[in-house]
């Protein structure tokens, strides 16, 4: 029996905070380029006070073999 297992790489992405510092921008463009590179959204990590510090982002690690 072959244990093939995937091997991830991972992204992040630090969402823009408009003029306010409060109301993030909307980060489509961005969310969009990482999806044509093949990044998957997983995850965020928030702050403790609420609000999104970072989008955590995975995809397959290429071969380097």
């Amino acid at each position: 029996m072959t244990d093939e297992r995937t091997t991830w790489e991972y992204e992040t992405l630090r969402p823009v905070r408009g003029s306010t510092k409060k109301e993030p921008v909307d980060p489509a463009e961005e969310l969009n380029e990482l999806g044509s590179e093949g990044w998957e959204l997983v995850d965020t990590v928030d702050y403790v006070g609420g609000g999104t510090k970072f989008l955590v982002f995975r995809r397959p690690a290429e071969d380097e073999g």
